[in-house]
């Protein structure tokens, strides 16, 4: 069942016409290839260990067994690293280190199966156990810098954020920690075959909701060229250090209130900072630029403008006594999702949406009453 599992979500990654999870939703090519393959080494997984119940003599049973763990090693494990890795889009990270990393298992597994010896295994469950850890670490430094870069270039992050792979990561250690370590008996095949099934599902629907970050092929070379000298130099520069705003440009804040904020652009869904550094004339790098010496994100600037406008759409909403909803209110401030709106405006105003509400309107009921006496 899971053999069977693996192999439809293989074909759906790489054939699908249409998305079954969010028809809305254009996710990475490179991502749902890669996906694919992993879930083609996870069917191919079970059936390499499949001999084990025809043979009888132990010999044939431990070549079984150690030739399963050599290719488990060289494609399951190396494919379901470089699927998170492909999560986070800030940048294409190099795939060779993934293989330096394998290289000491591969070799201790090719050692096992030419000298038909368990000798090595207990070494290559430690070394896999820390490998594990230092990938865990890295995972939450990437994935702490791939937040930061969302929040400096996109408004919205509904289908983009990616701690789940963080999630997912440590719960790979800690199954393979009980796997190798704790259980051998039939309660850890079925305790991995569960396992198997969650990943898949996992990875199935991550790899069909996360939004496609590629920068449009549009951009402009003068773009393109400064954001890779950008890459190329420490971003730890000072300020002084920074290369000076082109002649037009230093008045990128009278650009926003002019072509942002006075057409109410920051209403727009999923508007990113691409898209705002063209509508007011300058690059992303510049604006971006702007956005840190005003000591604020690109993510967090568009939500407060959006908080602004709900609470003046609200007070004209609840001045004319017209009913609503806040997920209305908060759909026409430009936010897509609630649960964002929500986060946001306890950020900005310090209350949630309902505790602010309530202590406006005994405001307002205390200003009626005030005005109301003799």
């Amino acid at each position: 069942m899971v053999t069977a599992m693996a192999l439809m979500s293989s074909c759906y990654m790489l054939l699908r016409r249409a998305n079954a999870f969010a028809p809305d939703i254009t996710s990475p090519v490179r991502l749902r290839r890669w996906t694919a393959v992993f879930f083609a080494s996870a069917a191919l997984s079970h059936f390499w260990y499949m001999p084990i119940f025809f043979h009888t003599s132990m010999e044939d049973i431990m070549m079984t067994d150690l030739t399963g763990g050599l290719l488990d090693s060289m494609t399951i494990f190396p494919s379901a690293i470089i699927v998170m890795l492909n999560m986070l889009q800030d940048r294409r990270r190099p795939l060779w280190p993934i293989a330096l990393m394998i290289a000491p298992f591969v070799a201790g597994g090719v050692f096992s199966v030419a000298t038909l010896s368990y000798a090595l295994i207990p070494m290559l469950y430690v070394y896999m156990l820390l490998l594990g850890v230092c990938l865990v670490i890295y995972m939450v430094r990437a994935t702490k810098q791939y937040g930061h870069w969302l929040r400096n270039n996109y408004a919205d992050l509904e289908h983009k954020d990616v701690w789940q792979s963080f999630v997912v990561l440590a719960f790979i250690l800690l199954l393979f920690v009980f796997y190798a370590f704790i259980s051998q008996g039939p309660l850890s095949q079925y305790a991995l075959q569960v396992f198997d099934i969650v990943l898949i599902g996992y990875f199935l629907w991550r790899g069909g909701t996360l939004s496609d970050l590629s920068i449009p092929v549009n951009d402009t070379a003068e773009e393109m060229l400064t954001t890779e000298k950008v890459e190329d130099n420490d971003l730890s520069l000072s300020t002084c250090n920074r290369p000076a705003l082109p002649p037009g440009m230093s008045n990128i804040g009278l650009l926003l209130q002019q072509r942002c904020i006075d057409t109410q652009l920051y209403l727009q869904h999923d508007m990113a900072l691409t898209q705002l550094a063209k509508s007011i004339g300058t690059n992303r790098f510049y604006l971006s630029q702007y956005f840190s010496s005003q000591g604020t994100t690109y993510n967090n600037y568009i939500n407060d403008l959006r908080i602004n406008h709900f609470i003046n759409l609200y007070r004209k909403t609840a001045d004319a006594q017209h009913p609503y909803t806040l997920q209305q209110l908060a759909s026409e401030s430009g936010f897509r999702s609630y649960t964002t709106f929500s986060d946001a405006f306890k950020r900005k105003i310090g209350l949630p949406v309902r505790s602010w509400i309530e202590a406006a309107r005994l405001e307002g009921k205390a200003q009626q009453e005030e005005l109301g006496r003799p």
